[in-house]
């Protein structure tokens, strides 16, 4: 049995796509995005009250990182991931937990924009600040992928992997907050992945809850 619980829009995307592309059985809990999270039923599956959690086997993970590696694993006939020998094994970890780097910037922008209600508690220092932050990771990715290796249409020479996954889907959120109008191989590769119909199955349907109501959330001019 495996049971992911989910909140649309948020880290916990990555695990759902890619529980998509395992095509294993599962099943999704919503949550909310608020402070049922810190339940302590929900808090008994995942301490920090956050999303993913993941039942499975009897037992809970939490941290999407950790549940890839572990899915990739468990189910390898998928083709997701990279295994020890595997000459993309090195650049496999890399880019599957630079997902996370992405991540933490357009989380905290999605603090800074959505999460605070008074405008008072903004800044739009920090908004500029992880914006171009975001927009180094864009360039880290911009040189990976513009790099002339043959069918290189993924991250790894080997083809598409859970590597894919995890960084396309924090580009997914980063994007809200940072255009790839400078980044063309990204935004390339990023087309390419998100027309996988594994990736259109794990976005919210139009009549659920959303944590992101725009596609676009520019930076406040300092002084706004």
């Amino acid at each position: 049995m495996i049971r992911l619980h989910h909140c649309p829009q948020t880290r916990s995307m990555r695990t759902l796509w890619l529980l998509y592309e395992l095509e294993v059985d599962f099943e999704v809990v919503l949550h909310a995005f608020d402070r049922s999270l810190r339940d302590p039923e929900y808090l008994s599956l995942s301490p920090a009250g956050r999303v993913p959690a993941l039942e499975i086997d009897g037992e809970r993970m939490f941290e999407t990182g950790a549940i890839t590696e572990f899915l990739c694993e468990r189910f390898p006939e998928a083709n997701m991931g990279r295994g020890p020998n595997d000459p993309d094994r090195m650049a496999w970890l890399v880019w599957l937990h630079f997902a996370e780097t992405i991540s933490q910037h357009a989380a905290a922008l999605t603090q800074q924009h959505i999460m605070l209600y008074e405008d008072a508690m903004r800044s739009p220092v920090v908004m500029k600040l992880e914006a171009a932050r975001l927009g180094k990771c864009y360039d880290a990715l911009e040189a990976r992928l513009s790099t002339p290796v043959e069918n290189r249409d993924y991250l790894l020479t080997s083809g598409f992997s859970a590597a894919d996954v995890s960084v396309g889907q924090a580009v997914y959120m980063a994007r809200h907050f940072a255009k790839l109008d400078h980044h063309p191989a990204v935004a390339d590769w990023y087309d390419r992945i998100t027309e996988r119909f594994e990736f259109q199955k794990s976005l919210p349907d139009e009549s659920g809850a959303r944590l992101y109501t725009r596609d676009f959330y520019p930076a406040w001019e300092t002084g706004a």
